[in-house]
Formats: C-alpha cells, structure tokens, sequence
C-alpha cells in the first residue's frame, strides 16, 4: 500500500487526502491548526460569512426605491439598521468550525489518519512531527501562506489588524482604514461599509483592483464612492502607528490618514521556510513559493505541492485541483494537466466580480485576437424587478470560429452566473451554441445567453 503523507489540511491538502484514499492509499494529514486549515478556519470561510451578512445588510438598507422600510421603533419610529457584531463575529466562528468538523468527519469516513502539528521533511521520504517520524512513499506540500507584515506596520490584534484578527473585535470597528486595494482588501472594504463603518481605502495603484478587469474596477469602484467609501489613489502606505485608541497611516508622500482601526491586506508570503524543503532538494523561487509543474510535481520526483504555497492563483479551487492532479499523477491515474485559462474566480463583493478565461487585458494588448460585446446588466428585465443597477456581462469569443473563450460578470451572485461561461470556455462551445440554450425568464442568466446572441448576429456580417 502506497504511503502518503500530506503536510497542510487546507483544501489543497484534504482534497488530496480524499483522492488518495478512495484510491487506496494509505494517508496521512499533519495540519496545526485543524482539518479545513486557515482557510475554513480564519481565511475563506469566515471571510465570505461575514461578507454574506454584510451583503444582507445592504439589500436591506437599499431597498427604499422597491417600497421598503425598515421599522424599528415601538411607537412607529422607523428605526436604524445596525450590526451585532458580537452576533456577526460569534455565528463567523461557529460556522468555521462547524465547516472544519464536517471536513474532520469526512476525511475519517475515508480513513485518512490526521495528526495534530507541525510537519517537516527530516529526509526525502521521512516527515517528523515533534518527535514522531513517519515514513512516506509520497509526499504532498499543502501548507498555505500567511499574510504579509509591512515592516513599521506590524499588527497589535487590537487596532492595527490582518483580516485573521476581525473576527475577535467586540465592535464594529468606526472608522476603518483599509491598507491594500487587492481583492481582499476590497471584499473586506466594501463588507465593513456595508455594516456601517466609514472606510477609507489606501490604494497604491490608479484604481482599485489594479490585476482584474478595468471596466469591472470601475464598477465597483463607482459604487463604493456613492456609498459613502474615501478611496485613497496613488497612495502607497509607509507605515502604521496607535495613539491610544486611534491608529495613524503615513502615507509614503509625508501625508497622513486618522481612523480607528487599520486593516493590513498587504499581500501573502508562503508557509514554506523551516519545514525542510530546500535540504531534500526541493526548489523554490525567489519569494519562497514551492515551484511546481502543471501536474503538481517538484523538483524532487515524489514530492508534491498544492495551494497558496505554489502561489499559482490563491484561490482554494485551484488548490483542490492541484492536490487532486498530485493524487491523480502519483497513484498512477489518468490525469489532465491544470489548465489555468479554466480557472473560474470571483470577487465577493457588493456587486460581484466572476471571470473566466481571457481576459479584456490580453485582447487589448493584441496577444488574443477576439470579439468582444458587454451588456449592462440595467436592462435585464429581472436586475430592474430586484433593483440593480449596477454591472455587466462581458464575453469574449474568437473571430473565426466564434468559440467562447471567456467572460466577466459584475452582478449580484455573479459567482453562480458564472458557471455556464465557464462550462462554454472549457467545453469549447460557440456563441450560437450558447445562444440556443435556454435561459430562465426572467433572470439575470438572460443576460449570458443574450450576449451571446448579439456576438452571434456580429458574425452573421
């Protein structure tokens, strides 16, 4: 029986797990911090709840224009809308934790052993866990990235903070400076003023989510200036101090910003260092992410790394995908490369971001030639019943062939709107395929397979 042993429980690493066991595997998990790892138990997970409810709170504090008003006062007084945080941050932990007991539970069903700590490679087929020492045939690196700390800027727990300390904070923070204008610096921007905190965000770039999509940037950007957010440009973050129950952010220009708390979301650095790679012979680059192969192998034939400590596209998606491919390759199995221009991501913010495939950047530059149409999501019959007004849908496909080849989406839920462009990119389907397909009416998926007509009467003429 083929002996495995992953270092990390996050999903790189129990997706993996699953894998090999139903393969046959004998298998081994070493997380510290429980099965799910940071990212069902301080990152992903409780992120993505808290943004639900703030998602909540702001359909319900925009929905005056649908004939709705909040009352909350005994006497008829119509009453403020207000976030428990308390409440918020308690059912954030509880369903963390519930998340990781489900994911505990399954890998038991599977017979997946899992030992409590840290794990390091002491030799090439041996990883020792404090004193214990367990042989391995296989080896699977999943153990994540933690967030960066901006020297001069070093979080206190309390008022200067990393998104994994939110979540203990007994308020809602008032006036909350955000450091960073990536995604998630943006999610947690627009969540904390959708509860109600004034927020200024530092960004260093000309807009906001200077990686994504520019027209969905400034979307989002637009909304979150007409709800009230300070966005800070070209204003790259020197430093972070306290005074008291104040933090102060000197800006690199000699400027400064006042708030009550400050958010670092400065980027992540790789849980690699310490842990024995580079003495058995795995390499890794510059920045200390483990370099892998589309099929998840290292440098070292046996040894394999997923997820956040890649560095190839932190999203937990792409993690399970590349600790299955590692399983799939190792055992022997039939495997498909990962194929990066499959990956679909999204955004949760208010309104989302979801894309897939190529993107506006590569068709501009002339590196992909495509043609490309975008709706406003303000004529779907379904955004006016509900009230949006904000977003589009984009997609892309090729000049002669008109096979799709990607698309954007700033809706509400664009997450779920999502699949069926990502479904069209990998199976390689046309726009008048897409177009013939049936779409609910009314509803915001209307609005894909209207796009697709449009591209599909382009290419008509």
């Amino acid at each position: 029986m083929t002996r495995i042993v992953i270092l990390g429980g996050g999903p790189g690493g129990y997706e993996a797990a699953l894998v090999a066991a139903q393969l046959g595997a004998d298998v081994t998990v070493v997380e510290r911090d429980g099965p799910g790892g940071a990212c069902v138990l301080t990152d992903c997970v409780p992120s993505k709840t808290l943004i639900a409810t703030s998602v909540r709170m702001a359909v319900m504090s925009e929905s005056a224009d649908l004939g709705l008003r909040y009352n909350g006062g005994p006497d008829g007084v119509v009453g403020a809308l207000e976030a428990d945080m308390a409440t918020v941050n308690k059912r954030v932990k509880d369903l963390a934790r519930a998340q990781s007991f489900d994911i505990a539970e399954r890998l038991a069903y599977e017979e997946v052993k899992i030992v409590r700590g840290e794990g390091r490679l002491v030799e090439p087929h041996v990883v020792a866990v404090g004193d214990r020492h367990i042989r391995a045939d296989i080896v699977l690196v999943a153990t994540g990235a933690t967030p960066r700390v901006l020297p001069g800027a070093e979080p206190d727990g309390e008022r200067i903070l990393n998104w994994r300390q939110l979540y203990d904070l007994p308020e809602l923070p008032e006036e909350l400076i955000v450091v960073g204008s990536g995604v998630t610096g943006v999610e947690l921007a627009g969540a904390y003023l959708s509860l109600g905190s004034r927020v200024t965000l530092v960004s260093s770039r000309d807009r906001i989510l200077p990686t994504e999509d520019a027209d969905a940037a400034s979307v989002l950007q637009e909304v979150f200036l007409r709800r009230g957010m300070k966005v800070m440009s070209r204003s790259r973050a020197a430093g972070v101090e306290r005074s008291g129950d104040r933090v102060i952010v000197t800006l690199e220009d000699g400027g400064k910003v006042e708030g009550s708390h400050c958010l670092m979301t400065v980027g992540m650095v790789p849980n690699t260092r310490g842990i024995g790679l580079e003495e058995v012979g795995v390499e890794l680059d510059r920045r200390g992410f483990v370099k892998v192969d589309k099929v998840s192998r290292t440098s070292v034939p046996h040894i394999y790394a997923a997820g956040d400590c890649t560095g190839v596209l932190m999203l937990a998606s792409v993690a399970g995908m590349q600790g299955r491919i590692a399983m799939w390759h190792a055992l022997g199995e039939a495997v498909q490369p990962l194929k990066l221009g499959w990956v679909a991501s999204n955004i949760f913010t208010e309104p989302e971001v979801a894309s897939v495939g190529v993107t506006q950047s590569m068709v501009d530059s002339g590196e992909v030639n495509a043609r490309t149409v975008m709706l406003p999501l303000f004529s779907n019959a379904r955004a006016k019943m509900q009230g949006f007004q904000d977003g589009f849908v984009k997609l892309f496909c090729r000049p002669s062939t008109s096979i799709v080849l990607g698309g954007v989406i700033v809706a509400p839920r664009a997450s779920e709107l999502i699949l069926g462009v990502s479904m069209a990119v990998q199976q390689h389907l046309t726009v008048d395929q897409l177009a013939h397909t049936f779409a609910v009416y009314p509803s915001l998926s209307g609005s894909i397979t209207e796009a697709a007509r449009r591209l599909m009467a382009e290419h008509a003429f």
